[in-house]
């Protein structure tokens, strides 16, 4: 009898970006949401870090993992609302080669329907290299909803960045 064939597992590195959650005055809910969710697709967190809504230290970070970790795939949380220290989608765009608005998009339309706040979201998606960076809100319920919305999704775009069939 053959065994079945274990899809790769890609690795992924989650990014919470938080003031106080930096400085220890609150837990990372949201980060802890996205990676509980990752079990149960074919990837492994292979690093997760807090820092500070700081635009050049999220950049530097972005380009650590794409560049020198070469991590497949940077899920952040925080950072995309309208606060004057939100700023991930910018760093976020700022490193990226290819702006991916699907994904993004696809998770306002489906929170949405839990939230009309999910329109303020400012979230943002792109490759850089052969790294997904994918950004998600800062609150645990809209990260549970939009990963939900776009995780089965993940590991096939994984997959066509790496060249493999579709």
């Amino acid at each position: 009898m053959e065994k079945p064939v274990k899809p790769e597992t890609y690795r992924a590195a989650v990014l919470t970006m938080s003031d106080r959650c930096s400085r220890g005055e609150r837990q990372d809910e949201s980060g802890k949401v996205i990676q509980e969710l990752l079990k149960k697709a074919p990837i492994e967190v292979a690093k997760y870090e807090i820092i500070p809504d700081d635009l050049e230290l999220i950049k530097k970070k972005l380009i650590e993992y794409a560049d020198e970790l070469k991590i497949d795939l940077v899920l952040t949380d925080g950072g995309t609302g309208f606060g004057p220290r939100d700023v991930t989608p910018e760093a976020t765009r700022a490193v990226i080669d290819k702006e991916v608005p699907g994904i993004p998009e696809v998770m306002r339309m489906e929170s949405l329907k839990y939230s009309r706040r999910a329109m303020l979201s400012r979230a943002a998606a792109g490759i850089r290299g052969k790294t997904l960076i994918v950004n998600f809100p800062g609150s645990p319920k809209a990260v549970k909803e939009s990963l939900e919305t776009v995780l089965d999704t993940l590991a096939h775009a994984l997959d066509m960045i790496a060249g493999k069939d579709h």
